[in-house]
């Protein structure tokens, strides 16, 4: 039988999960756009002290291996910096269901039991 007061409390408790899950979901938008925005700093500084050195460099055979170099270093970071990203939107997402959970819960245990009682 529907109760008018439960939905009341199930409307206040729907609306604290998604008020939760909304901080949650900024708060993880904004670490990885101030991790994305410091991986590009980053890598712009790096490669502006690499064109200052192969500007400096006197044979082709060093200045290919200085472009190796970098380009091993470059390709290194960038994998681990997706690696790193890829991680942070995990916990987003995990981090984003959490308020979910429990009401989840209680609404898979309130189905299961109504289904036994129907049954009996």
């Amino acid at each position: 039988m529907f109760n008018f007061s439960d939905a009341g409390f199930a409307g206040k408790d729907a609306m604290e999960a998604m008020t939760k899950n909304y901080a949650a979901m900024t708060k993880g938008f904004q670490a990885i756009a101030m991790e994305a925005a410091e991986y590009s700093k980053k890598s712009f500084e790096e490669s502006v002290a690499h064109m200052q050195k192969l500007t400096g460099v006197r044979s082709v055979e060093a200045a290919v291996e200085l472009q190796t170099a970098f380009l091993k270093s470059s390709y290194e970071g960038y994998v681990s910096e997706a690696t790193k990203l890829g991680g942070m939107y995990t916990d987003l997402a995990k981090d984003s269901y959490k308020p979910y959970e429990a009401p989840m819960a209680q609404a898979a245990n309130a189905m299961q039991a109504a289904t036994k009682a129907a049954a009996a």
